[in-house]
């Protein structure tokens, strides 16, 4: 191939036009504010705050304190040029518990920050589950017992209710795989919350990762309503 022969390098860079450059964040990585307006601990917090199971003993009580900052954080994603935000919601801080009402502060914060981003031109994207169940439903079984899954339609509908008419991107569980089998059946994590690798612990029964995996299915077709979803959930999700 001679040079006149190669495409120019504009046309190898170039995107569509609709393509959205964005960022992604987890809740527990960076808000902080682990207790304010009602929040309460999730398998992160309580795993993070277990001695030797985070490098250096590092948590997220503070982390960036987005929780805080977030128009500034926001600011700065605008000067980046980003066109769409990933961030997920910390479902300690919509439902203390797992169960029951709302807390409106929690669901505030989350209504403020996709106003926040809507104003600069930034669309959001919103994941339910970033790997942090509320420490009291783990308490009760967590993610093996399919009463978790039924909790967590009845979460996702509060948040969907809240900010639904303003967020058009949607997740419902982010790497489930990763939740089910590392937090449930390998030991490597604190029933999903990834850390350093190699002090995986041995093994547990494959039980329940496989029950954990299928449990989440439950909870996409309560909230797609979806034949393909009714279809799975049927299937893996009883």
């Amino acid at each position: 191939m001679t040079a006149s022969e190669a495409r120019p390098l504009t046309a190898v860079r170039s995107f569509p036009a609709d393509f959205l450059w964005g960022a992604a964040t987890a809740a527990y990585q960076i808000e902080g504010a682990a207790a304010e307006d009602g929040r309460t601990p999730s398998i992160w917090d309580t795993f993070s705050h277990t001695p030797g199971k985070v490098f250096e003993g590092h948590t997220g009580d503070v982390a960036v304190d987005h929780y805080h900052r977030f128009r500034e954080d926001v600011g700065i994603m605008s000067e980046l040029g980003l066109n769409a935000y990933r961030f997920s919601v910390s479902w300690s801080r919509v439902q203390p518990t797992g169960r029951g009402p709302a807390v409106q502060k929690g669901l505030d914060f989350y209504r403020a920050l996709v106003d926040e981003l809507l104003a600069a031109g930034i669309e959001p994207a919103l994941t339910l589950y970033h790997w942090d169940l509320p420490q009291e439903l783990e308490d009760a079984g967590g993610w093996p017992e399919r009463a978790t899954a039924e909790r967590f339609a009845e979460y996702a509908g509060i948040v969907a209710a809240a900010v639904g008419d303003r967020v058009k991107r949607w997740t419902t569980l982010n790497e489930p795989w990763c939740s089910a089998f590392l937090g449930y059946g390998s030991g490597c994590t604190p029933r999903a919350a990834p850390t350093r690798w190699p002090r995986c612990a041995p093994p547990t029964t494959s039980t329940s990762g496989t029950a954990s995996r299928s449990r989440r299915c439950v909870p996409r077709c309560r909230r797609t309503g979806s034949s393909r979803s009714r279809s799975t959930c049927t299937r893996s999700g009883r």
